[in-house]
């Protein structure tokens, strides 16, 4: 009877023992990944890329905040980027004048654009894919952005997506319309090397 007894009492306290590492590891797979930032300068980079009647131009954004917390194990996490838009320069004055006035940033009156995802998905090639969306002159549409990702105690992304203009009013105007003197899509780049959030 005492070896029965004893039997049945460490049957009943086996699920007990063995629920414990599994709660564990769900608890640590749900942990989020650490918010590490980059400001603009020499280790963070966002510029742009276009052209105007057959002459190409680049441009950047000299001022900007990036806040990424991303698991390339799990392609899982969120990007929010706000960029100060009276901050971008061509190396044209005339040019510039024109990009910040109302017809194309319209500083002004909205002087910042927002860049934010919580949706990725990994890329047979290594590469990933956020799935964002990008808040312009009081617009907000998808921009998906295809990114590296290079681990290290600072990580390093670097991106690329494809904008759209004439979907945020950039350009909308009778002088710029004409997508064969200036093309709808402006290819933007960024690269980021990013340190632990303060």
């Amino acid at each position: 009877m005492r070896t029965l007894f004893a039997l049945l009492s460490a049957l009943a306290a086996t699920p007990v023992l063995a629920a414990a590492p599994l709660a564990a590891t769900a608890q640590t797979a749900a942990t989020p990944p650490a918010t590490l930032v980059a400001h603009a300068g020499a280790d963070a980079v966002l510029g742009f890329a276009s052209s105007y009647d057959g002459e190409a131009f680049e441009g950047r954004f000299a001022r900007f905040e990036a806040r990424i917390a991303f698991d390339p194990a799990t392609a899982s996490g969120r990007f929010d980027v706000v960029i100060d838009l009276a901050s971008a320069g061509t190396e044209n004055d005339e040019r510039d004048e024109v990009l910040l006035g109302p017809e194309f940033f319209d500083v002004g009156v909205l002087p910042q654009a927002r860049y934010e995802a919580t949706r990725f998905r990994k890329l047979a090639d290594g590469r990933f894919v956020a799935e964002g969306t990008l808040q312009l002159r009081g617009v907000s549409q998808p921009v998906p952005l295809t990114f590296t990702w290079t681990a290290g105690a600072t990580p390093v992304l670097e991106g690329e997506a494809s904008v759209p203009r004439l979907a945020f009013g950039v350009g909308a105007g009778r002088d710029w319309r004409d997508t064969g003197l200036m093309p709808d899509a402006v290819t933007v780049r960024t690269r980021l090397r990013l340190q632990p959030a303060p």
